[in-house]
């Protein structure tokens, strides 16, 4: 750091705290929802307000460079900068602000333009610096947009973690998607997991000795549980690595080796006889829009006329179909959400008919709490297994990730499709 560059020690009165809650006062059009806590120890704001403290000019620099919500996690997750109290509410607070006071969208130029103050406080201080380098967590994805290979580097980023960290989060069965609270939000995990499961099977129909197709079949929990519970004969599909080992792990434990087949394929790959059902859970939201019709005819030509597909899969409105930047940028790389009825288009322009829309809003609210639970109840465990950063990364997630389903920014429907052709359905396989 040159000389120019260093922190000043002679702050003006009330510290780096009053200055930027001076600098921010035009475009909050009010004073500072929070208590801030600034790098030299002075403080701003609310005297009984929830202490938000930026540990050092790093923190100043990434918002800096990154207005707004991917340069607040960046910050966040390195622990330059600190919620003291309880995250969810911290959000909700920014978020209720933001909404009552209208606050426009803020890039680097406009903050420039409209914050003159606050940039001189960031040379002064040392925070008008190089963007810093991304947080190790962040991901790094490259190549062509949903080509094979970058696909497989997004699911790896997330879902090849540590299969050690999500037999900690997760329930025994190993579901990552939303459980089926049929009993209501004091249900057990596992148990709502299971109601998952098991009405993801009757839902399409398996009975003794039917082929199922489980597309994206993370951990194996459909997997196992069709063969296990309803005799079928299942083949799974995956491009994660880690998760096909542990699964066959999985397989090799329970003796389902006849019953049980996992591949490390993309689902562009499957090309098998019909089989008799198929199922996809929250897979379809990595494929990307311009790949949905290609997902969409892969169900259908992977299922017999007459057969039952059914997908579980994450809607939301709105500018972000990622879901926003922090998890565009640390989460799902490339993920692509829409309004359910946008998706029931795809999948009836490929043939399939629609017999059912089921929505389980409420039930990730539910089941994202469970997760959110384990992880700040053993967080020690979770640091050990992924780091501090992993872990903050995780909090965050589970976090904003509940309070958008509770707030219907996002919403999560089982989708019941049918090839037609075959014998006439009288009834459907459902409930």
């Amino acid at each position: 750091m040159t000389d120019a560059a260093r922190p000043s020690t002679d702050q003006p009165a009330g510290g780096v705290a009053a200055r930027i809650e001076a600098a921010l006062r035009p475009l909050l059009a009010g004073a500072l929802p929070v208590r801030l806590r600034a790098w030299d120890g002075s403080e701003a704001g609310p005297v009984d307000g929830m202490v938000v403290e930026l540990r050092t000019p790093r923190a100043l620099t990434r918002m800096l460079w990154a207005p707004g919500e991917l340069g607040a996690a960046q910050a966040y997750v390195t622990g330059e900068l600190e919620v003291h109290g309880d995250v969810g509410e911290a959000l909700d607070l920014v978020r209720a602000t933001v909404a009552a006071r209208e606050i426009p969208r803020l890039t680097p130029a406009r903050v420039a333009r409209l914050l003159p103050d606050l940039v001189r406080l960031a040379k002064d201080t040392g925070a008008l610096a190089r963007p810093p380098a991304p947080p190790a967590t962040q991901a790094v994805i490259k190549g062509r947009l949903h080509s094979l290979a970058r696909d497989r580097a997004s699911i790896s980023h997330h879902y090849d973690l540590s299969n050690e960290f999500y037999e900690f989060l997760l329930d025994p069965h190993m579901a990552y998607s939303s459980a089926y609270y049929v009993d209501g939000p004091d249900m057990p995990l596992q148990a709502a997991q299971a109601a998952k499961l098991d009405l993801v099977c009757r839902k399409v129909g398996l009975t003794e000795g039917s082929r199922f197709l489980d597309v994206g079949c993370g951990w194996g929990s459909l997997s196992l549980y069709a063969a296990e519970h309803f005799g079928a004969q299942v083949t799974g599909v995956t491009i994660a690595a880690e998760q096909k080992a542990f699964i066959d792990a999985r397989i090799r434990e329970r003796g389902l080796q006849d019953r049980v087949e996992i591949r490390l394929q993309d689902y562009r790959e499957v090309r098998d006889e019909p089989f008799d059902a198929v199922a996809s859970l929250e897979m379809g939201e990595h494929v990307g829009e311009k790949n949905y019709d290609t997902y969409a005819a892969m169900l259908h030509r992977s299922v017999t006329p007459g057969g039952y597909v059914l997908v579980q899969q994450m809607s939301r409105r709105g500018v972000h179909p990622g879901g926003g930047p922090f998890i565009e940028q640390f989460i799902a790389p490339d993920m692509t959400m829409r309004p359910v009825g946008d998706t029931l288009n795809f999948l009836q322009d490929a043939g399939l008919e629609v017999r059912g829309v089921h929505a389980l809003r409420e039930h990730y609210v539910w089941t994202v709490d469970a997760w959110h639970r384990t992880l700040e109840e053993q967080w020690d465990r979770a640091v050990e297994l992924i780091g501090e950063e992993g872990a903050r990364v995780w909090r965050l997630y589970l976090v904003g990730g509940s309070q958008a389903f509770r707030d219907n920014r996002m919403g999560v429907d089982q989708l019941l499709l049918r090839r037609p052709g075959g014998e006439p359905v009288v009834t459907d396989p459902v409930r």
